[in-house]
């Protein structure tokens, strides 16, 4: 069976990670991906080291797998001559570009639509192209801080924190998997394309949920809480006697399931922690004594104990301890593929999975310009 986006064509005119995850979820679903470079540097994040492997960016192979890299520079008349057939026949295309400089190459969409108008065009942004920022290029590190986000993030007495991965472009890179599906579906009805307007702001400002929920609705400040849960007690890491667990007691009967466990009758009768509401006005209470009982026992042993009593509890990990553990090996999520100049590369896979349409076979990343001449044809 083929892979769900087998015959589309895509042609990826975007750089670093928004735009380079979107086009690599398009291509494990089968799309052929055309990643469009220029010949002199490539993507930023060739550049993007250490880490890297003999020389190759570990930044740019995290989000270019199973792509063809085109070398072109599109400043030039014969650049622009070489990239117009392609866009001409292309399914889809993605970019994030300043506003307005593509239209110089006569890569816009009002001009690509016209000639293609079954095109879906995926512009990615920082502030999206219409609104008073529309100019602005976006930053994943300052659109933390300007969608609120970083203020939600740190210890209550710290500083605001980002998070460890640039989680605004992946998520807006996801929201334009997303939206390109979605129009190619509408386009089997209509029959025509359309031009899509994903930005980070957008995208870091939905990833606001609740807490952006609950300001909507009371008009109160949310603040920081740590690695504990604003609405839900007890939903944080303890410290053991040798390590840490994350506990996640979502509800009422959960909690009593932790008292029994931890043999704490008293806590589980104690009407000041009966209902959540009662345990997140009580917090300051409730998670010493709980603190003082992780500590009796070790990580393993507590994990043991709590998920035999269906208390929701992870230990803390390394990067390298999950990636090497055996949650990783048991679903695939790491895989090898040959590459021509280390032999095998390691990569995390993609997470979608069909039961009647696999997912394309991943490929290494590709090396600057490896694939222009078989897309393009030959220079004349």
């Amino acid at each position: 069976m083929a892979p769900p986006l087998d015959g589309i064509t895509v042609l990826d005119l975007s750089r670093v990670l928004a735009g380079p995850t979107c086009t690599q979820t398009l291509a494990d679903l089968g799309g052929e991906v055309w990643k469009i470079e220029p010949p002199d540097r490539g993507d930023d994040t060739r550049g993007w080291m250490p880490p890297d492997i003999g020389g190759d960016s570990t930044y740019f192979l995290c989000c270019n797998r199973s792509k063809k890299s085109v070398a072109l520079d599109l400043k030039t008349e014969e650049g622009r001559a070489r990239i117009a057939e392609p866009a001409a026949r292309a399914d889809v295309l993605v970019e994030n570009f300043r506003l307005g400089a593509l239209a110089k190459y006569g890569l816009d969409p009002d001009t690509l639509l016209r000639v293609n108008p079954r095109l879906v065009y995926c512009s990615i942004s920082g502030y999206g192209r219409t609104g008073p920022r529309a100019g602005e290029g976006g930053y994943d590190f300052t659109i933390q801080a300007e969608s609120g986000l970083m203020s939600i993030t740190g210890t209550p007495d710290g500083e605001p924190m980002k998070l460890g991965v640039a989680i605004t472009d992946l998520a807006t890179g996801m929201n334009a998997v997303q939206a390109i599906l979605a129009a190619l579906f509408a386009r089997e009805r209509t029959g025509r394309g359309q031009h899509l307007d994903l930005a980070l702001f957008d995208s870091a400002v939905a990833l606001l949920a609740n807490v952006a929920s609950g300001y909507l609705q009371t008009g109160q400040e949310p603040s920081r809480h740590g690695n504990a849960h604003a609405t839900v007690v007890p939903y944080q890491l303890f410290d053991t006697a040798d390590g840490t667990v994350a506990l996640a007691c979502g509800n009422d009967s959960q909690f009593q399931a932790l008292c029994a466990a931890m043999d704490r009758p008293d806590l589980a009768a104690d009407p000041r922690y009966l209902r959540n509401r009662d345990r997140v006005d009580n917090r300051e209470t409730l998670i010493p004594s709980l603190s003082d009982a992780f500590r009796t026992r070790g990580t393993d042993d507590w994990i043991t104990l709590l998920k035999a009593a269906a208390v929701p509890v992870g230990k803390v990990r390394s990067v390298g301890d999950t990636l090497n553990s055996d949650d990783v090996q048991g679903r695939g999520l790491v895989v090898e593929v040959p590459d021509a100049v280390h032999g095998r590369l390691r990569l995390v896979r993609s997470p979608l999975r069909f039961s009647d349409t696999p997912l394309r076979d991943p490929v290494a990343p590709p090396r600057l310009g490896q694939d222009t001449e078989e897309v393009l044809g030959p220079q004349t």
